[in-house]
């Protein structure tokens, strides 16, 4: 691109830079940001080494406003983008650089405006945001002021970084962005799936946030097919469907999807009016699964039990030599032969259910299919060989949900060639994942109560364009 491109206004017709503002869960943000380039076919760079956890803003070279609309509409941890005018470290230096090009000024003339003064890590009394939005009058808009409805908006985004050492927030910002709003992230869709609001839940239905996260990146999409072999009360079936994607889902404990009277996963099927997506629910063991081979699915979303929550169980009996030599029978009845006959099942190892998944992962993916799916860890012992690997599989991502002592990972791994027949998963740390396991166990109502912590602490991230 040469320069006379770089300079133009940012109106689709070139290339220019974005800056977004992300959310919580900090170690989730990028590896969203990238699968929604992926989703939608939209070409983006940035410095990595500029990204810091504790900063909610992250400058991106992006072709176009239309692209960048593109790619934020369906984000989750992206709360906003714009086009930025200007950035530095003094207000001398970000208006030196929005006068530098007047050119940009003239399409907003006219138009109904509204200025927002923001800091992250610090608080903007009513005063000081005044004086800040006065001290850009040399732009001249002459359209109305508009504080609910403006036809364009322009923010001052200020970053007093988040210093745990220091007792309080900087005298001054670390660094100044001021640039006009592109587009919103659609976070209304946390409350849509909020837990609180859904007609069936169960001890073990995932966040709505993390489970629209996780949806993202599956890269779930119109015309995909997504499934879940532990869906408990599918609340991966949902998400991966709101985003157009056909999902289904299996279990081996049908009482969890048949759910009670007008409560099931049925019925929030019913609520979210998704009846055209989510093609179906069955009962089986993961182990013992009726698929003939073929390469059915673009992604596997999912949360396995790992004997966490919910113990893990797998068909077959703990002392398979005590089995009975004739059927038990009830009413007259052999047992088995009843509709509410339940089979006999045995404890399902953590390091078996994650052999077991990748081994699934790599013969019914389709090459670029993507497994998206939970590991427990303790922090103190967690290195990256924990993570499980398979000869049909890579790594795309894995990202820490931290609890204190403990926590789980979020990882998404990307089928990269065709399966090869013996080729199987290779999970180095067995031992020490079947003995994290029981420690979980213990610390479930640890994991609620963090939960409800991190919705109560959202932190404001975003993204700004950037023109050259």
């Amino acid at each position: 691109m040469n320069k006379e491109d770089k300079s133009r206004h940012f109106d689709g017709r070139t290339d220019k830079e974005a800056i977004p503002i992300f959310i919580t869960h900090e170690e989730f943000r990028l590896p969203e940001l990238e699968s929604l380039t992926k989703i939608e076919h939209v070409k983006i760079s940035y410095n990595k080494e500029e990204y810091r956890k504790n900063c909610p803003f992250l400058v991106v070279e992006i072709d176009s406003e239309k692209e960048a609309t593109r790619l934020i509409k369906r984000a989750i941890l992206i709360r906003n983008i714009y086009e930025l005018w200007g950035m530095g470290k003094t207000y001398e230096e970000v208006h030196t650089q929005v006068k530098s090009k007047p050119e940009r000024w003239p399409p907003y003339d006219y138009k109904s405006f509204k200025f927002i003064v923001s800091a992250f890590g610090s608080t903007c009394s009513s005063d000081y945001q005044v004086k800040i939005i006065n001290s850009f009058a040399y732009l001249g808009f002459k359209g109305d002021i508009d504080l609910k409805n403006p036809e364009v908006q322009f923010g001052v985004l200020e970053d007093y970084g988040l210093d745990p050492y220091l007792p309080g927030p900087p005298p001054e910002p670390y660094m100044i962005y001021f640039g006009r709003s592109i587009a919103s992230g659609n976070r209304d869709l946390i409350q849509t799936y909020n837990l609180k609001k859904r007609r069936y839940i169960g001890n073990t239905s995932m966040d709505a946030e993390l489970s629209l996260i996780m949806a993202n990146q599956a890269l779930a999409a119109p015309g995909k097919l997504i499934y879940d072999p532990f869906v408990g009360t599918g609340s991966f079936l949902l998400t991966c469907a709101q985003f157009g994607a056909f999902t289904m889902g299996s279990d081996i404990d049908g009482r969890q999807i048949r759910g009670q009277t007008n409560r099931s996963i049925k019925s929030n099927v019913e609520q979210y009016n998704l009846n055209g997506k989510v093609l179906d629910t069955l009962v089986f063991d993961i182990c013992h699964h009726p698929f003939r081979d073929n390469l059915w699915f673009d992604a596997i979303v999912t949360d396995p039990p790992y004997g966490v929550r919910a113990g893990a169980k797998t068909l077959g009996r703990k002392e398979p030599f005590k089995r009975p030599l004739t059927p038990k029978l009830i009413d007259g009845i052999p047992a088995h032969k009843r509709e509410d006959y339940y089979p006999p099942t045995k404890p399902y190892e953590m390091s078996e259910v994650l052999s077991d998944l990748l081994d699934f992962a790599a013969r019914f993916l389709v090459v670029g299919g993507r497994l998206v799916y939970w590991l427990p860890t303790v922090v103190d012992e967690y290195s990256n060989s924990d993570l499980p690997e398979h000869p049909s599989m890579k790594l795309v991502s894995n990202s820490e949900q931290n609890f204190g002592q403990w926590a789980r990972r979020l990882v998404t791994m990307e089928k990269f060639k065709e399966n090869i027949i013996g080729e199987h998963a290779n999970v180095l740390n067995a031992k020490g994942l079947d003995n994290l396991s029981f420690v979980y166990h213990r610390k479930d109502d640890v994991i609620k109560e963090k939960q409800s912590g991190f919705k109560l602490n959202l932190n404001l991230i975003s993204c700004i364009l950037k023109n050259l």
